[in-house]
């Protein structure tokens, strides 16, 4: 069996606030190996009333051109539905920044991002974003508040794009006759506030040594023809494309697509720090194998033919 070497990217994500942090950081990815793959990022702060400032690290590069603002697709009650896993009652654009959502007993209240002033900066490999919560808290009415949007996720295009063999051409064609089933096989690490995986620039601020996140849930959407390790997984169920049809990114296909579902939460893991580690595997046979063994076939037949030729010509058949 032919194997691609595994690839792995290591992400280490920060998320703080500079008041009492019962915040809850929900990563929802989009996993698309063959085109681009997208992350839906979550973030629900309790007590924002008496919190000036939310901090977010994101591994990568990114400007705000290339920031979704999902919120705004929340007037969909469909989306609204499948977002929050309960009926909602909204009040979608309440006011200039925001929008009000009752479900389950609670009113919480919904940023849409891309209206209001932020700052992202350039910090080692990634960027730094700056929220002023202070700024808004006049359009705010809840103790509570949810931001949420969407970026493309670029280290894992990093690990999905396709590699060309630059072996010799024999040893190519060796390997498509000899090994016809290709196995692909990635590695994905999501870290959250560990120091170690984050620019040293962060560990000298002092209000994220102070906060501790409550809890964090990772999401996968990824195709049915791909394998991922759910032994740990909080919950799992096929992708309602009813619901999500509006919502998924920009050439994103929904059929056969599967949720996967992680959590962990504070109460399990004082160290202030989550992490989770996904195996994402595919075995499939080779189009190019099957080319080249039909190629094969053919010239045999024409051998066989040749030869067959020959020998009725020897003999006077």
């Amino acid at each position: 069996m032919a194997s691609k070497n595994k690839k792995f990217a290591d992400d280490g994500w920060a998320v703080w606030v500079d008041g009492e942090d019962t915040s809850t950081i929900y990563i929802n990815e989009w996993l698309n190996p063959r085109g681009s793959s997208y992350v839906d990022l979550g973030i629900r702060i309790r007590g924002v009333t008496a919190t000036n400032t939310l901090f977010v690290f994101v591994p990568f590069s990114i400007d705000k051109s290339e920031m979704d603002d999902v919120s705004l697709l929340f007037h969909d009650k469909n989306i609204l539905q499948a977002t929050f896993s309960a009926t909602c009652i909204a009040d979608f654009k309440k006011n200039a920044h925001t929008s009000e959502i009752a479900y389950n007993g609670k009113t919480i209240d919904i940023v849409h991002i891309s209206t209001i002033d932020f700052q992202l900066s350039p910090l080692s490999n990634g960027t730094l974003m700056k929220v002023d919560l202070a700024a808004i808290r006049d359009f705010l009415d809840n103790d509570e508040v949810y931001f949420v949007w969407r970026m493309p996720h670029k280290s894992l295009d990093e690990v999905f794009k396709s590699r060309v063999n630059v072996g010799s051409t024999m040893e190519r064609l060796r390997d498509l006759i000899t090994s016809p089933v290709i196995s692909e096989r990635y590695g994905y690490s999501v870290r959250i506030n560990e120091s170690r995986l984050l620019p040293e620039e962060i560990g000298r601020m002092s209000g994220f040594h102070r906060q501790k996140l409550k809890k964090t849930v990772v999401t996968i959407s990824l195709n049915d023809s791909y394998e991922i390790n759910d032994s740990n997984c909080y919950r799992i169920r096929r992708l309602e494309e009813k619901l999500y049809k509006d919502y998924v990114p920009s050439g994103y296909n929904c059929d056969d697509v599967i949720t996967y579902q992680w959590n962990q939460s504070r109460a399990e893991d004082l160290r202030g720090h989550f992490n989770f580690y996904f195996d994402i595997a595919k075995n499939a046979v080779s189009k190019s194998s099957m080319f080249v063994y039909l190629v094969i076939l053919f010239i045999m037949g024409l051998m066989g033919d040749a030869l067959w030729d020959l020998i009725a010509s020897l003999l006077g058949l």
